[in-house]
């Protein structure tokens, strides 16, 4: 803060970042990898309507375009995807995710058929190079199938690379993930689960001998069950099995030697993060013997050097997140961000520099500019503590009233078991240059935290969220930072469902905003795809005997307890969270007079990725914001029309 800042009223501040950069020759970067000099990773690009492109970058920095323009590079198994593309030598493979078919990239932005047209997704593709052979999760939707099994069906599969021809491999399981061929290509190893399970919940890791016809031998239960989570297998280049596994509580790194089960690392820290989404790497394997990890504890990755002894050397580097690790030689890549760096694609060299081969957002964001968070730790309900990130209002420029407290705006991430992102983050850096403060909650349920704090979620979800979330804001209340009598929630999905739940069970905030967030659960366990079928037996009970617990924690259902305004804002073709689960919400707020708008965006799924969409979005919810708060916000935005507002303020 300067000697020449101005004064202004929270939330009403100029800005020195546009809304326009939150799409702005921005990317979404994912899947990087290094291999012989070359490296690799996927960007989504809100200009292309968010389609997902595959680059190339040579040695020279020159950047290929591998994938056409109007082609999608991504997969649609379990919906989230991921594990989208395969690099082997010569050979690229792609997965399209408007047919889910497999095409094989012959040249940059030339594409051939691989797979057969079937109503089949692809996803975790593997090169088995001696039988000339892809390994990957197929996900069967073909009526025919459906019909039988009740629902998709999910299978390890093998893809002949000269006739596109497929057969299965192993079935039976509910789940596949992770096939991972040993460097003789003598083993195959996989990940399966079963219902009710999400992987966190418990996995098995199984191993079967290939035979010479490819086929595969008699499988082995190596380590997991119903109620341990194993994840992320990977051979050693000397053939040792290695897996995290969390039997002190932490998932940390495991091998398997000679039939046993060793102990890598024992630390109070997380090697991986919730299997959300396929082909995540988070651990590799050094020239040395030594493996290369992300840490995670505190809300906060470090890269460390686990040595051949066990021992762990962390890595000096400016980065709170990290992921997508890829060793090719002495060079590390890798994506990472910082509160005060975009996510970006990093090369970090032998003599430990380091390098930016691909920024997600092309505009360095000077440092005074930006709110640092700080992890913070608040009591909670239970006598237990919670967690989040806490961003203060920052604008070199201005200042608040005296005598004033900026408004609070409180989030939390989606999915009940991820994570807060601590990296430079354009929507949280909207708000808080503009004179709001956030809140980032790690409810409990959260990952990075251990396993305790993860399973206190259980059967528990609309209860202990809601309670972190409102706890956290109360403490920063009483604390003096933010302003008691202007706290919104927001957020999408699951983080949507928290936001609801909070307006309807709770009278501790005066406004919310909800991106496909859930209002109707038991609409939700009776519509929602594959993979996340069962997932409210975890956290609400088993339907339908648990049919009250649905009734009593179902936000819509007792709309009549809400009272703050909601802005409602949806993707039309989002297949997690559907539009007519935004409409019954939206449809309980106009009976009962509840003020709120709704904004449904044609093409979008879950989670917003064309610019229009992302732009229109978060101006809707500033001009939301400075509505119901009462003040003028500095950007020359679209009003938003809330219904019943007026109305409402008549009537208090």
């Amino acid at each position: 803060m300067t000697s020449g800042s101005m004064t202004a009223p929270f939330g009403s501040w100029a800005s020195p970042f546009r809304i326009e950069r939150l799409t702005d020759r921005v990317v979404f970067l994912g899947e990087s990898r290094a291999i012989d000099g070359v490296t690799w990773w996927l960007e989504g690009r809100p200009d292309e309507r968010g389609r997902q492109v595959l680059i190339r970058r040579e040695n020279d920095g020159t950047q290929v375009r591998m994938t056409p323009e109007g082609f999608n590079a991504r997969s649609r198994v379990h919906e989230y995807g991921g594990g989208a593309t395969l690099v082997s030598g010569d050979l690229i493979v792609v997965s399209d995710f408007l047919t889910g078919r497999l095409h094989r990239v012959v040249a940059p932005e030339r594409l051939e058929v691989l797979t057969p047209e079937h109503e089949w997704r692809y996803a975790d593709m593997v090169h088995d190079a001696a039988h000339n052979r892809l390994i990957a999760v197929r996900e069967d939707h073909e009526p025919a199938t459906v019909a039988s099994h009740g629902e998709w069906n999910n299978e390890l599969v093998a893809i002949d690379l000269a006739t596109g021809g497929v057969s299965v491999l192993s079935g039976g399981a509910d789940f596949y993930a992770a096939p991972r061929i040993s460097p003789d290509g003598s083993t195959l190893a996989w990940l399966e689960w079963h219902h009710p399970n999400m992987p966190w919940d418990g996995t098995e890791l199984k191993v079967a001998p290939i035979g010479a016809d490819g086929s595969l031998g008699e499988a082995r239960l190596v380590a997991g069950s119903r109620t341990d989570w194993i994840s992320q297998p990977r051979w050693s280049p000397a053939g040792i099995l290695y897996f995290a596994a969390e039997p002190q509580g932490w998932m940390n790194l495991c091998r398997e030697v000679d039939g046993r089960i060793e102990t890598v690392t024992d630390f109070e820290a997380e090697f991986v993060g919730p299997d959300w989404v396929f082909g995540l790497v988070t651990f590799a394997f050094m020239a040395d013997g030594g493996i290369l990890a992300v840490a995670r504890s505190a809300g906060r990755d470090q890269l460390v050097k686990i040595d051949p002894d066990g021992g762990l050397t962390p890595i000096d580097l400016p980065f709170t997140e990290i992921a997508g690790l890829s060793i090719d030689g002495d060079r590390i890549v890798f994506r990472a961000a910082a509160p005060d760096r975009p996510n970006s694609v990093i090369e970090l060299a032998g003599d430990g520099t380091t390098k930016v081969l691909r920024r997600a957002n092309p505009t360095v964001p000077e440092r005074e500019d930006v709110s640092m968070p700080e992890h913070i730790e608040f009591p909670t309900t239970g006598d237990r503590t919670a967690f989040g990130n806490f961003y203060p209002p920052t604008n070199r420029s201005f200042i608040g009233p005296a005598g004033t407290l900026p408004p609070l705006i409180v989030t939390s991430h989606g999915g009940p078991t991820a994570a807060a992102f601590s990296g430079f983050a354009t929507g949280f850096q909207l708000f808080t240059s503009r004179g709001y403060a956030v809140l980032d909650v790690d409810y409990g349920g959260s990952t990075g935290y251990g396993k305790a704090y993860r399973k206190r979620l259980e059967l528990q979800w609309g209860i202990v969220d809601v309670d972190d979330c409102v706890a956290g804001a109360k403490y920063l209340a009483e604390r003096g930072l933010v302003d008691g009598d202007r706290l919104a929630i927001r957020g999408g999905s699951a983080s949507g469902f928290t936001t609801l739940a909070a307006l309807a069970f709770t009278k501790d905030f005066d406004a919310g905003c909800t991106y496909f967030g859930i209002g109707d659960l038991r609409e939700f366990v009776k519509d929602t795809h594959k993979f996340e079928s069962r997932y409210l037996e975890s956290l609400l009970g088993k339907w339908p005997e648990a049919k009250q617990v649905y009734l009593d924690r179902s936000p819509s259902l007792h709309a009549e307890q809400i009272t703050s305004p909601v802005l409602v804002q949806q993707g039309a073709e989002d297949k997690i969270v559907p539009q007519s689960e935004a409409e019954r919400i939206v449809d309980a707020l106009f009976e009962r007079h509840v003020p709120h708008a709704y904004l449904l965006y044609p093409g979008e799924d879950h989670g917003f990725r064309g610019h229009d969409a992302i732009i229109r979005s978060f101006e809707a919810e500033l001009s939301f914001y400075a509505q119901v708060f009462g003040f003028e916000p500095a950007d020359d935005i679209e009003p938003l029309e809330i219904q019943f507002l007026a109305e409402s303020r008549a009537r208090a």
